[in-house]
């Protein structure tokens, strides 16, 4: 008769990092301690972490763990770090987890492109600043905006620059029928706009995006003395922007959060079905019922055409329809989109 066996038969696979057995358990990290990412620079994050457990509020440096794989840590993200979390120069600490995000937002680099970028998480308002001249603004382009805001269940917030320049009233009435808030601002002094501007900020978490050259870093400067971003000017040949700011920053508030991102030229759409596009156009959404069956939207037989031509859809319809058929043709990569 046999040996019984027993738990001495256990073998345990050679290690060169020790003899403790191989397990898929990853550890929880229940005293992780939670930070907000404020910046991202070249494997190293910037986190903001909160008085507690009788330490100050304190800026923390950390690597990402291995065990977080390839997840993309972004600007606004809630992270668990453990390690050196005192904050004390010379220390780094590590990135365990990322909590759950309440929003994404995500942007592609053209209309074909299938890889997504995710920009920042966990705002809820996105601003998008334009200038009303120097460089001309690019509805189109606040269009796109403004979808993604819709698509990742944010806020949108219009802010339109330089209004010493040219006047907001045609402008606006372009977005009449969105009923998207607006602010318009001139000179970027704590004169016109910026004391609304500061309101409809507080409480919020926001993320400023817009083209080079519109005075987004002009405007979180004088929101942020402390911030100190690069401003610059635009090319006079081509009416377009230099790129300032070459990185996310997320910037803390009175009472509130900003969040500053690169001047972009593009915001692609790919990771929005054409189909959700309609929905965000909420003056024209309702005119589709009498559309065909698999209507483009595009075609002779729209019903949108009648729709607008009615007045349906309010001032600014027609322009309002030619943005969304721009917008469905370059999601469908037929044109470029501006």
């Amino acid at each position: 008769m046999g040996r019984r066996w027993d738990e001495s038969d256990v073998r345990v696979r050679p290690n060169r990092r020790g003899s403790r057995p191989r397990t898929k358990d990853r550890p929880k990290h229940e005293d992780a301690v939670i930070g907000r990412v404020t910046a991202v620079d070249r494997g190293r994050w910037t986190t903001l972490v909160p008085a507690g457990d009788g330490l100050p509020e304190r800026v923390v440096i950390a690597m990402r763990a291995r065990e977080l794989g390839r997840s993309p840590v972004v600007v606004g993200d809630l992270v668990g770090m453990v390690g050196d979390t005192s904050g004390r120069p010379d220390t780094l600490a590590r990135i365990v987890r990322i909590e759950e995000r309440e929003t994404v937002l995500r942007r592609t680099a053209d209309d074909t492109d299938p890889v997504e970028r995710v920009i920042v998480a966990n705002a809820d308002q996105l601003v998008v600043v334009a200038a009303l001249a120097d460089p001309a603004p690019r509805p189109r382009l606040i269009d796109r905006c403004l979808v993604a805001a819709y698509d990742a269940g944010m806020d949108p917030l219009l802010v339109l620059t330089k209004s010493d320049l040219a006047s907001a009233e045609d402008f606006l009435a372009q977005y009449a029928p969105l009923d998207v808030p607006h602010v318009v601002t001139s000179v970027i002094t704590e004169g016109e706009g910026l004391a609304e501007l500061r309101r409809r900020l507080s409480g919020r978490s926001s993320v400023l995006v817009g083209h080079s050259g519109v005075g987004k870093s002009t405007l979180v400067n004088a929101l942020c003395p402390d911030a100190d971003r690069a401003t610059g000017h635009v090319n006079e040949v081509t009416g377009r922007g230099r790129h300032t700011s070459t990185s996310a920053l997320g910037l803390q508030l009175d009472d509130g959060w900003i969040i500053d991102t690169p001047g972009i030229r593009s915001f692609g759409l790919a990771h929005v079905e054409p189909d959700r596009i309609i929905e965000h156009f909420p003056e024209l959404a309702a005119g589709t019922d009498g559309c065909p069956r698999g209507c483009s939207h595009d075609e002779a037989e729209c019903a949108l055409d009648a729709w607008v031509a009615e007045g349906e859809a309010g001032p600014g319809g027609e322009l309002r329809l030619d943005s969304l058929r721009r917008l469905l043709r370059a999601r469908a990569g037929e044109e470029s989109h501006g």
